[in-house]
């Protein structure tokens, strides 16, 4: 591969701007790296910019609170926001340009327009924020437009959405590499969101049992256990240490998101749950 080019991090808020760095890098023969964020970046992000460093020359990462993925009664308005901090991050770990649009270019008042997305989006997130991947499908079918990258690279913490968007951009022929990389986590289990900053100091010794709750399902499940016994469990179990509402813990074909049986050779095991005033999700292979 070429050399990578770009240091210190170049921040871009303007589309012909980002236009013109991205044809610089193709007139040098360089593979674009991508990686899609809401900022409030945290170790699993700038792990993706790392991996996507190995498979690439050099590495956008676009910063955007994308406000058509929120419902109203959401948390856009009070989404952290740490452009500076993000910044100097991302610097650290070696990414080239850092792409900042505003809400008014990424939607202006004349925007009519969006993508659809059924599929793995239908159920699970589908079912409890039936506006989020629609939202989501949008901003990241533009953001790859923009920037137009070679691979980008997302987090399985948020497992559904890595499908729905491979699910798309297959779809749709957009010759862009998806790729999915492992959820990173604290010590003790809990994975790294940037919502884990609304949890107060007891909600966060809470939060872990998640994970805890996921694995005991997941151990069942190998050893021949009843599935729906181990589900009802772990809801229950949620709810006792403080968790609620439980809006589901489930298990899913690992491809498609589709309801699981004991004919389905790939398993996902996927869960949202309320804690306090923040939601948390998290998932797992089976």
């Amino acid at each position: 591969m070429p050399a990578s080019v770009a240091s210190p991090l170049l921040r871009v808020r303007d589309l012909s701007a980002l236009r013109a760095a991205v044809s610089g890098f193709r007139h040098k023969g360089l593979r674009i790296g991508f990686v899609p964020t809401m900022g409030a970046l945290h170790e699993g992000h700038l792990a993706l910019v790392r991996h996507a460093k190995t498979l690439s020359d050099v590495v956008v990462v676009s910063v955007f609170v994308n406000p058509k993925q929120f419902a109203p009664h959401e948390d856009f308005d009070r989404y952290p926001r740490t452009e500076d901090k993000d910044a100097q991050l991302l610097e650290s770990v070696g990414a080239d340009l850092l792409y900042l649009p505003s809400v008014d270019l990424m939607y202006p008042a004349v925007f009519a327009s969006s993508v659809h997305v059924e599929g793995p989006a239908r159920e699970l997130e589908g079912t409890f924020r039936p506006q989020f991947f629609d939202g989501v499908a949008t901003v990241v079918m533009k953001l790859f437009n923009q920037v137009q990258p070679d691979v980008a690279v997302f987090g399985e913490k948020d497992y559904q959405q890595l499908q729905v968007v491979k699910t798309f951009v297959r779809d749709l022929d957009l010759p862009v590499n998806v790729v999915g990389m492992p959820t990173v986590r604290e010590a003790d289990g809990l994975a790294l969101s940037s919502r884990n900053a609304y949890l107060s100091t007891d909600e966060r010794q809470t939060a872990a049992r998640l994970i805890v709750e996921l694995n005991a399902v997941a151990e069942a499940v190998r050893s021949g256990g009843d599935r729906e016994k181990a589900l009802d469990a772990a809801k229950a179990n949620l709810l006792a240490a403080g968790f609620g509402p439980v809006d589901y813990v489930e298990l899913r074909d690992a491809d498609t998101l589709a309801m699981a049986d004991a004919q389905t050779p790939n398993l996902r095991l996927l869960a949202a749950a309320w804690l306090g005033k923040t939601r948390l999700i998290d998932n797992i292979a089976v």
